[in-house]
């Protein structure tokens, strides 16, 4: 910016950011002062003041014909951001009403700005942004540009699922590592990392709303249990094993596989059971349920084929009461060795 003296009637009124105009006390208030005006900032192209009318109007008031002035690079975009900016962190302050109105305009003029990057430039936070943006009915974008001029997808959940996923592959990486190879932020990597040491989804559940459910599987990609008859006879074999009946934790497996061990009936009434506002909970804990019984089954068939190819298995999202519940990592987990390759004999 240079600075330069030019005649006040050079000058032409601000596109101010104030919906009342200028305050006339503080004109009056600045005008008796006997120190010297900070210089204003103008718009070279246009000579517009950007910032500094009440400055401009007090020299007018004590009869001065000329002023300082930095000079603006920039379209009146630009220039109207500058001056909201200005306006923010020093001099008369913007009322709330101001700086509202100012991000209903940025937002229409930069959509592609971030929440956080508007809300530095207004001085409001970035949830009464979020809240402007909801209410101006702009075409959702995939991404946003943030404060300091990255471009970042506005749905990070991509993103936090491949941080997980290196977190599992990589555990002696930093975090910021992980941060540049998922292309999130350094704060959505700690909160994954948080996340995924209580054993939480790697993607946060929006407030006030439900998960959306899970997709059924597709028959092709589940692997065939036995039917109600076949369970029957199985668990009886496993009761009459030594090596199983003769151990706790052998007992205790027992016990499991019994609870599970549900026909068709039951499972309808169990599924009907389940109150409407409480099917999101139980789904969740379902789904960890069937995250270490998915595990479990990898790891004890790791000797023999498995339909289910790597890349077959369904992407874990949130299972109906009669779907097959697969782990909410499951898509990041590894089977062992050789499954998949064929059809069980």
């Amino acid at each position: 910016m240079n600075e330069a003296t030019v005649p006040i009637a050079a000058l032409q009124p601000s596109d101010s950011p104030r919906l009342d105009g200028e305050d006339g006390a503080h004109v009056r208030l600045l005008a008796q002062s006997a120190e010297d005006l900070p210089p204003i900032l103008v718009h070279r192209g246009t000579n517009r003041v950007i910032d500094g009318m009440h400055r401009l109007e007090a020299a007018a008031l004590r009869g001065d014909e000329t002023i300082r002035v930095q000079y603006f690079d920039g379209d009146d975009a630009d220039a109207f951001v500058q001056a909201v900016r200005a306006n923010v962190t020093h001099g008369l302050p913007l009322t709330m009403a101001d700086r509202r109105a100012a991000a209903e305009r940025i937002v229409g003029t930069y959509p592609q700005w971030s929440d956080r990057a508007i809300a530095r430039t207004t001085g409001l936070s970035a949830k009464t942004v979020g809240g402007i943006r909801a209410t101006a009915g702009h075409p959702r974008l995939r991404t946003r540009v943030g404060w300091d001029g990255r471009t970042r997808p506005l749905d990070c959940t991509e993103g936090r699922l491949r941080a997980s996923a290196l977190m599992r592959e990589k555990p002696t990486a930093s975090m910021r590592q992980i941060a540049a190879e998922a292309d999130i932020s350094l704060g959505t990597v700690r909160d994954v990392r948080d996340r995924l040491s209580r054993g939480d989804d790697p993607v946060p559940r929006q407030r006030g709303k439900r998960a959306e459910p899970f997709p059924v599987p597709p028959p092709d990609v589940v692997r065939p249990g036995p039917g109600p008859a076949q369970h029957t006879e199985l668990l009886r074999q496993l009761k009459n094993d030594p090596s199983l009946r003769c151990s706790e934790l052998g007992r205790t497996l027992i016990r499991l596989l019994s609870m599970t061990a549900l026909d068709e009936p039951e499972r309808r009434r169990l599924a009907d059971t389940v109150p409407e506002h409480c099917r999101p909970i139980v789904a969740d804990l379902a789904c960890a349920c069937a995250n270490l019984w998915w595990d479990l089954a990898t790891h004890w068939s790791a000797a023999r084929p498995h339909p289910m190819r790597t890349e077959d298995r369904p992407a874990p999202r949130t299972a109906s009461a009669d779907a097959v519940v697969y782990g909410r990592f499951a898509d990041q987990r590894q089977l062992p060795e050789g499954v998949g390759e064929q059809e069980a004999a």
